[in-house]
């Protein structure tokens, strides 16, 4: 016999929380068939690893054919609880031995078991789980997602054990969710935060000195740790902060791998601000990165990547105000067809009427605005409302091979009121943009090009360089390496 693996590597699981299945082939290079007295794993029936073994599930088989030059599947699984261990992880090991007149020879199996802190709606008296009511439909009926909200004693996450969440977690009205630095949340599918009307959200990372650990920064993304889930999108829903919530603040946040990364709702009536970002990534989700609903958010240092649509969209007007951030969709897993950025202040809605707001204002200063498409800026007005924006020292794609926007007030890229010491498809040079990361090569064309004031407003990048004297555009500073 010969193996396809002399180990097989479970990856990291959560404790309680079953495994994927991983495949290890058993080979039969002779020309003769062969019967397998025995296949078990070492550790028998008080096994907590899981096998198949041609088509038949258990822990322990018996005489098993292999025909001449073929071969055999066995399918692993494993779920451990990491209860009196402790610790917070520890190595789950086993093997699986395969025994017979001559000889015995054995497969390793190797998992990691992470403890966390699980968050999901409980199971009613009705059998059904808790739901969170979002308001009513056109005929009246409830609109409802599983989810529940948030006790007093849920409302501090921190980096002791990472959490999973299932459903939507909601902070509740009159109350704050403050996660601190370092701290890991990972969402289980159709899984998210939602912040009440008069409720908010605080997210405290900091800078991180590796920045491969990412230690310090708050990371937001799916429940699937398997290394082939790393980049995949879509695998858990979003972070929606609903209209009425205000004063929520983000530092050093990692958002990745949702459907919507943040989805902002504002009220026209509301003069405070509703979201402040800052040193934030937010990239590879399946909408958008950050959707903003007549919100009023501020952005600095900040970075919205790839996605599968508008990767920035400030949507029925509002107010934004976005400095030294990188809004660059590289997007690979698919076809799309939006804008990187994309500001309008009104909706078509089903009936066929108009709702529109007032864009009191989007200002970009020093910021990059960029991708894989010709045209990444996309600027709609109904103009019964205010349509008030601006671009100053910034980098855009915007190449019109088709002439579609000449004669479109909007793109008129000389007018000194909407665009000041703009740079057209620029060669931005980024060291990995197709993953994600925008620091900026020796090559790139938007080295220097920054505003001194608007630097001295955010003098450290992403990285916690300094630009105070020759500020670069977008979110980082470039150092000559040592």
């Amino acid at each position: 016999m010969e193996f396809s693996k002399d180990t097989v590597f479970l990856d990291t699981i959560f404790s309680n929380i079953g495994s994927s299945t991983y495949t290890l082939k058993v080979y039969n290079k002779e020309n003769e068939d062969v019967s397998i007295p025995f296949i078990g794993l070492r550790n028998g029936q008080e096994s907590n690893y899981r096998l198949n073994v041609d088509g038949i599930a258990g822990k322990e088989f018996n005489n098993i054919s292999l025909l001449a030059k073929d071969s055999l599947f066995i399918f692993i699984e494993t779920t451990e609880s990491i209860e009196d261990q402790g610790q917070n992880e520890f190595l789950y090991t086993d093997a699986i031995t395969f025994e017979n007149t001559n000889e015995t020879k054995s497969v390793e199996l190797v998992t990691l078991v992470r403890d966390a802190i699980f968050l999901y709606p409980q199971r009613l008296d009705n059998g059904l789980k808790e739901t969170l009511l979002l308001g009513l439909d056109e005929e009246q009926n409830e609109i409802r997602i599983e989810g529940f909200f948030l006790e007093e004693d849920e409302l501090n996450f921190n980096n002791e054990k990472p959490y999973v969440i299932y459903g939507y977690a909601a902070v509740p009205e009159g109350q704050r969710l403050i996660i601190s630095e370092g701290t890991r949340v990972h969402f289980h599918k159709d899984s998210g935060i939602l912040v009440s009307p008069n409720a908010s959200i605080e997210i405290n990372g900091s800078l991180s000195e590796n920045q491969t650990l990412l230690e310090n920064e708050v990371i937001f993304e799916g429940d699937r740790l398997e290394p082939e889930f790393a980049d995949v999108p879509g695998q858990w829903g979003t972070i929606w902060i609903t209209a009425g919530s205000s004063n929520n603040q983000i530092e050093y946040l990692t958002l990745k791998n949702g459907t919507v990364g943040l989805l902002v709702d504002g009220l026209p009536e509301d003069n405070n601000t509703t979201l402040a970002i800052n040193n934030s990534q937010l990239y590879n989700n399946n909408t958008s990165n950050l959707w903003g609903r007549t919100a009023r958010i501020t952005a600095e240092n900040s970075v919205f990547g790839g996605s599968g649509s508008t990767s920035l969209y400030c949507n029925l007007g509002g107010n934004y105000d976005f400095k030294h951030c990188t809004i660059a969709n590289y997007w690979v897993n698919g076809f799309r067809n939006a804008p990187a950025l994309s500001i309008d202040n009104f909706v078509n809605l089903n009936d066929g009427s108009i709702f529109s707001a007032d864009l009191e204002q989007a200002t970009f200063s020093n910021c990059i605005i960029d991708g894989n498409r010709n045209i990444e800026l996309l600027l709609a007005t109904n103009e019964l409302n205010s349509f008030q924006f601006s671009f100053l020292n910034c980098s855009i794609q915007f190449n019109d091979i088709n002439n579609d926007f000449v004669q479109n007030p909007l793109f008129d890229f000389e007018n000194l009121t909407s665009y000041q010491n703009i740079i057209l498809n620029s060669n931005t040079d980024f060291e990995d943009a197709r993953n994600n990361f925008f620091f900026p090569l020796i090559s790139s064309e938007i080295l220097d090009l920054g505003d001194l004031e608007t630097a001295l407003s955010a003098p450290i990048d992403i990285l916690g360089n300094s630009r105070v004297m020759t500020p670069d555009l977008g979110a980082y500073e470039f150092i000559t390496p040592q």
